[in-house]
């Protein structure tokens, strides 16, 4: 084909598409193909807000087993299934999924992470189960930042800001409205609940304060192998905590949901929200967690609740949002991380 030719065709090309990027056809394309690409973005999001709300109703349902399965099994035998069936989903997937497990090479790091992070506030709130609600348990659950914050303090790793020192004060605050009237209404067993769930937060605040103090593996084997730790240390607690009452389908049912759903399943898509949003996003699960677990309590175990409850929890999540730093805004402007 002669040069000129060839140059004609390409100068009539450019005017036609030029033409073409006139004409209101090509507008509304151009306009089409932006909306779609803003369209799969949302989509991406409403995928990892679905995994938010997931995780947050699967974490909130946990304490609705917990108070099913408690009564019966005692918390020594529900929480040893917990752990044990957890960590044997998680084995099974690591099997099919080949990767290699660390759990001797890093015993002592696991030890720690079994015991503060699983075996000792799952017991102690299995023990609380006997008498407080759902609502009560995951409002207590929500103080671990707070606590971890006051650890941090004294390590002098964390500084006392004025707004986190406020956020401090309002947990505290929150916590007195929240069981302000159980000398009235409870007694010496409500009480010593009260302190065994403030125990297992407490207990979750050293998990958070020893996993930001040391260079973590990565949050699959470190699940795997402080599950199975917290199964071992848990195991002598069988001899000396007996169970309960009759163990019945549903009992059984709600063990195995709390320990591959409510851990096993839920460690997944936490990790995976970790990856697409970041840690600091997917901290929005802690304030999700008391609503659904009181939704839960009332619906299935016909639990009241009162104005107190509802008082306590906003005045304790506001308190937990200013120690942790959480801003609902930043986290709507928040970019995701690069995969």
């Amino acid at each position: 084909m002669p040069e000129s030719f060839r140059g004609g065709c390409s100068f009539g090309a450019a005017q036609d598409l030029g033409l073409l990027r006139s004409l209101p056809i090509w507008v509304n394309l151009r306009r089409i193909i932006a909306q779609a690409i803003k369209f799969l973005g949302f989509l991406l999001s409403f995928a990892d807000t679905v995994r938010l709300l997931s995780l947050a109703a699967i974490w909130g349902g946990s304490f609705l087993f917990m108070r099913v399965a408690a009564p019966v099994l005692g918390p020594a035998f529900l929480m040893e299934g917990r752990v044990f069936f957890a960590a044997s989903f998680l084995l099974v997937l690591a099997l099919v999924l080949k990767k290699r497990h660390e759990i001797f090479k890093h015993w002592k790091h696991f030890f720690i992470m079994g015991l503060f992070n699983c075996a000792l506030p799952w017991y102690l709130f299995g023990q609380a189960a006997l008498k407080l609600t759902t609502a009560q348990l995951s409002i207590i659950n929500a103080l671990a930042p707070l606590f971890a914050f006051v650890i941090g303090l004294v390590m002098r790793t964390d500084k006392l800001e004025s707004k986190r020192a406020i956020g401090l004060l309002l947990g505290i605050l929150g916590v007195a409205v929240l069981f302000g009237n159980l000398d009235s209404t409870g007694g010496a067993a409500d009480i010593a609940s009260v302190l065994m769930a403030t125990g297992a937060s407490f207990a979750y605040g050293i998990a958070t304060s020893y996993t930001k103090a040391v260079k973590g593996l990565e949050p699959f084997h470190n699940a795997l192998g402080s599950l199975w730790m917290a199964s071992f240390i848990l195991l002598p607690t069988l001899f000396f905590v007996p169970i309960r009452g009759v163990v019945t389908t549903t009992v059984v049912l709600a063990t195995l949901a709390i320990g591959i759903v409510c851990s096993g399943i839920a460690f997944l898509i936490y990790f995976k929200l970790i990856k697409n949003v970041g840690a600091s996003s997917a901290l929005t699960v802690s304030f999700l967690i008391p609503v659904f677990s009181m939704l839960f309590g009332v619906i299935f175990l016909h639990e009241i609740v009162t104005l107190r409850t509802i008082v306590g929890m906003l005045i304790i999540l506001v308190g937990t949002a200013l120690v942790t730093g959480f801003s609902a805004r930043g986290l709507i402007g928040a970019k995701r991380p690069a995969s």
